[in-house]
């Protein structure tokens, strides 16, 4: 506790400046979750507070981030619809969702994977960021110009004969559940069907209006219709929000210019008693834990999105581990990544119980807290008490706050979160791949496609379908190069090695000297694998040179065996001889028994001279 409370004053002025910079963000995230404005500062609370306090970055600064909001939008957006659209009877399980990527992350750490997380390719960190910008900048297009779909009398009515039908249908599954044969008794059809109201209707078809202009294809529909209903006072308070941000920096960073924006625009509307749209309202008083998740908790809604919340898991982990890496490099310290995700974990699945968002360590509120003299896990518990204390006294003012002003805050939080280096980087990246005649860049492939499937189609797909071609496209290129430096050639035409140059000419007909330099793995097979086909005829003995073969995978294992045996029953009877055998690969043919049921020990060898030895004494010269 001494440690903690080392740097006081430093720590109490960067968490309380962090937690002022936190609020707007927290409130506009949790807007455009779709959760509403409490779930943003409930996450940002509890994971600030929780993460410094079990994580491993001193100075890290928690709560939703973009790229964490983003997937979460897609989660609730997907588990509202799967329930009617009732947002009320979906929480339980969206909570769930986000308790269950908690748990993976503490998982992760404890497992200890914090470690591998710098292997996920660039280009799919890339797309991805860029994607998160632009599903952020068009899904905010109708907030910031005033159009909500629910309230758009016409367009709703449209959806009116298509819940009518649904309506029916649910009726006569009904019935047909309870043994009512439907055609001899439409009167029971009847009779339910009178029990469902107007306003039902009307009701049902709000929430498939705002369904189907969820997200950004749903944005994209509706924007024409949109662009007709324009509110223009909603138009302008999202404008001069957006202004003021990038106006303000220009003066001062001293004070944050998203704060800055929240207070004079809200200020402006309350002011001149403007007929804005305020945002919905936060609930007043302590958060207190969401128990319907577990009372209402049913496994066989939470399966189909085992595999988003293990997205949500890794993408928190990528989040926050990369900015603990620009924690380490302004504060000259080290930070401990399996705990930081166990940290983020716990953070996670308490902000879920109490119905937050998920979030992770997020850079710009990182940078603030060092740059205001945070400098221990203290800096991080102090934002997340901050933001609790605004929550208590600021809640009923805070519940004013324009929708315009907050999406005009995420207008500029999308801006800023692409990744404009990449995008830079298109043209000058090497064209290492064909696609028919065409010559292309497969890193700017694997990012272009990573963020036109993450915009329009699925986040979480669209990270994995990258990864598979990041792999797929990695091992090629280390396959290509392994088999060029591997070429099979004779003796006579491939370039010998130092200690090879003294073997007997009489002797280079009946023996063939095979290189492998270069691990042999599945990306390597195929070209080995012709090796057979290619041995001289005149050959009764081949030497293979594994002196530089470091390692060798299950796929590498059988090539060999299989071209072991090929060698053995072609009816010349090879002799085959291994040299500089190294470990690894010794290891595993003595699992299969290719070492000595193929290969005795006296046909193994430590160095080629030992080789040479065995051969002049057993090999004749027949040709």
């Amino acid at each position: 506790m001494k440690n903690l409370f080392s740097n006081l004053k430093g720590d109490l002025f960067g968490g309380i400046t962090a937690g002022i910079v936190a609020l707007p963000l927290a409130l506009a995230f949790g807007v455009s979750s779709g959760l509403g404005p409490s779930a943003g500062l409930y996450g940002a609370i509890f994971i600030a507070f929780f993460a410094a306090l079990f994580g491993g970055t001193d100075t890290q600064i928690s709560g939703p981030t973009a790229p964490m909001t983003a997937v979460s939008m897609v989660v609730i957006a997907s588990i509202i619809a799967a329930n009617d659209g009732d947002v009320s009877k979906a929480l339980p399980t969206i909570l769930m969702v986000f308790l269950l990527a908690g748990l993976m992350q503490i998982g992760l750490g404890v497992i200890g994977i914090g470690k591998y997380i710098r292997y996920i390719p660039y280009p799919v960190v890339s797309g991805f960021m860029t994607a998160i910008g632009l599903i952020i900048l068009i899904t905010q297009i109708l907030p910031s110009i005033g159009y909500y779909p629910k309230e758009d009398i016409e367009y709703v009515n449209k959806f009116k004969p298509f819940v009518e039908e649904v309506i029916l249908e649910n009726i006569l599954k009904e019935e047909a559940e309870e043994g009512i044969l439907v055609l001899e008794d439409f009167k029971e059809t009847i009779r339910r069907a009178e029990k469902i109201t107007q306003a039902d209707i009307i009701k049902e078809s709000e929430n498939l209006a705002a369904n189907e202009a969820a997200g950004v294809l749903g944005t994209l529909k509706v924007l024409p219709r949109a662009l007709k209903n324009i509110s223009w006072l909603e138009l302008a308070l999202a404008l001069g929000t957006i202004f003021i941000i990038y106006g303000f920096k220009r003066i001062t960073t001293a004070v944050p210019s998203t704060l800055v924006s929240l207070v004079v625009m809200t200020g402006i509307a309350l002011g001149f008693g403007l007929d804005y749209r305020p945002i919905e309202e936060i609930p007043s008083g302590f958060p207190i834990p969401n128990l319907e998740m577990f009372t209402n908790f049913s496994l066989g809604s939470l399966t189909p999105y085992v595999f988003t919340a293990l997205t949500l898991a890794l993408l928190g982990a990528i989040d926050s581990l990369l900015t603990s890496v620009v924690a380490d490099n302004m504060t000259k310290t080290k930070h401990k990544p399996n705990k930081e995700l166990i940290g983020q974990g716990i953070g996670n699945s308490i902000a879920a119980v109490f119905g937050g968002i998920p979030g992770a360590g997020a850079t710009i509120r990182t940078v603030v807290n060092i740059n205001s003299g945070g400098k221990t896990k203290l800096s991080g518990m102090i934002a997340g008490i901050m933001l609790l204390i605004i929550l208590l006294g600021l809640g009923p003012i805070a519940s004013k706050i324009p929708a315009a002003v907050l999406a005009g805050i995420l207008i500029t939080v999308g801006i800023g979160v692409m990744d404009y280096k990449g995008l830079k980087a298109i043209p000058v990246l090497p064209r290492d791949t064909k696609i028919g005649p065409f010559k292309v860049s497969s890193e700017v492939i694997i990012m272009l496609v990573v963020l036109f499937l993450s915009t329009f189609w699925n986040l979480v797909y669209a990270v994995g379908i990258g990864l598979v071609i990041a792999s797929l496209m990695f091992m090629k290129k280390i396959g290509d190069l392994t088999a060029e430096r591997s070429d099979v050639k004779s003796l006579k035409k491939e370039k010998a090695w130092t200690d090879e140059k003294n073997f007997p000419e009489e002797l280079k007909e009946e023996v063939f000297i095979k290189h492998i330099k270069g691990p042999l793995f599945f990306g390597s097979t195929s070209d080995f694998q012709a090796l057979t086909k290619q041995i001289p005829k005149t050959a009764s003995t081949v030497i293979m040179r594994l002196d530089r073969m470091q390692y060798m995978d299950q796929s590498g294992l059988y090539a060999m065996e299989d071209m072991i045996q090929d060698l053995k029953s072609n009816g010349t009877h090879v002799q085959v001889l291994f040299v500089g055998l190294l470990r690894q690969p010794r290891y595993m043919m003595e699992r299969i028994d290719i070492i000595p049921d193929f290969i005795p020990e006296d046909h193994i060898f430590d160095s080629f001279d030992d080789c040479i030895v065995w051969v002049k004494q057993n090999v004749e010269d027949t040709h």
